[in-house]
């Protein structure tokens, strides 16, 4: 029997292809309009999969040189690359409850004014200290009015709906990608007030759809702290589930990085929310939110939200930078 070219795929890619494999099989309508609710893996001949993989790599792009970047062949396969390498992430060492996790990002956004029009707020620098075991005062800086703000932990319970999140927090979710679905599903209902919070310019009222409510929780878990790596790869293979997430080849993040990522538009908003991944470490770099048509007095493709992160870390108390 001839030997599958597992050296020639990219990690995770065997998993994918088997899964693949067996969607084709099935009736394709069924598999778009009701999820599986738990990931199979089921075992295939050898055949099976070299047909996949034979085919598969008709459609990839040679490997090339060191810029040229991850093979893209659909959102779920960039997420699992993506998670995979967020879970063989250990570059942070072993990290204290008594220390704090560093994050540095530049954000731009509209928000509405006084006079009920919508305003650009210019690209600014802001910088937060978490404590790791959630039980210490959150250091904010923004440098949008250069502030400073020593922020009370979030009540016990309560953690998910802060904005800033800690370290043991995150610890605390499923690292089964299942079971981390099954979580993020459950908890937005509670947390349509992020529309507003984290894109100003849209009220109360504007309510995303289920799945593009999911997804806006999941960036704000990703963007806003270290995320430990089995929770960070359960959250980006619960996001694999979400229909209607599709691939950009060339996506910019707020700082003008060019990257790969994935993009959903909301079924009820006309906004379409993009994540930039780089393309060598498949870090995640910034968030942005676009609208698709005209709304409430902005033209059609306005960056209403955009946001990238210069810098994770952890340091020994609030206030130090790495």
């Amino acid at each position: 029997m001839n030997q599958l070219p597992e050296q020639d795929l990219p990690p995770g890619r065997h998993r994918l292809l088997k899964e693949h494999l067996m969607t084709e099989i099935r009736h394709p309508d069924e598999a778009v309009a009701k999820p599986r609710k738990r990931w199979v893996r089921p075992a295939l001949t050898a055949a099976a999969v070299a047909t996949v993989a034979a085919v598969t790599f008709t459609v990839l792009p040679s490997s090339g040189g060191a810029d040229a970047g991850p093979r893209i062949t659909s959102a779920a396969a960039l997420l699992e690359d993506v998670a995979l390498a967020a879970e063989h992430q250990h570059g942070y060492g072993r990290i204290r409850d008594d220390q704090f996790v560093y994050v540095d990002i530049e954000k731009t956004f509209f928000e509405t004014g006084p006079d009920g029009k919508a305003v650009s707020v210019p690209l600014y620098r802001k910088e937060s200290w978490v404590s790791v075991d959630g039980t210490r005062k959150t250091l904010v800086r923004d440098g949008r009015d250069g502030s400073e703000l020593s922020n009370p932990p979030a009540p016990r319970g309560q953690e998910i709906y802060a904005d800033f999140i800690s370290y043991d927090f995150l610890r605390s979710l499923p690292a089964d990608p299942d079971a981390m679905y099954d979580y993020l599903v459950e908890t937005p209902p509670r947390l349509l007030q992020f529309a507003w919070i984290d894109i100003p310019v849209l009220g109360f009222g504007d309510e995303y759809d289920t799945h593009q409510t999911v997804l806006q929780l999941t960036g704000r878990l990703l963007n806003g702290s270290i995320v430990p790596p089995a929770q960070s790869a359960a959250l980006y293979r619960a996001v694999a589930r979400i229909p209607g997430v599709t691939v950009i080849k060339d996506s910019v993040d707020a700082r003008g990085r060019h990257g790969v990522g994935i993009t959903r538009t909301d079924t009820k908003l006309p906004v379409r929310l993009e994540w930039t991944f780089d393309k060598k470490t498949y870090e995640l770099l910034g968030q942005r939110s676009t609208l698709t048509r005209d709304y409430r007095g902005l033209k059609k493709g306005t960056v209403i939200s955009d946001t990238a992160v210069q810098r994770r870390a952890v340091v020994d108390k609030a206030g130090e930078r790495p």
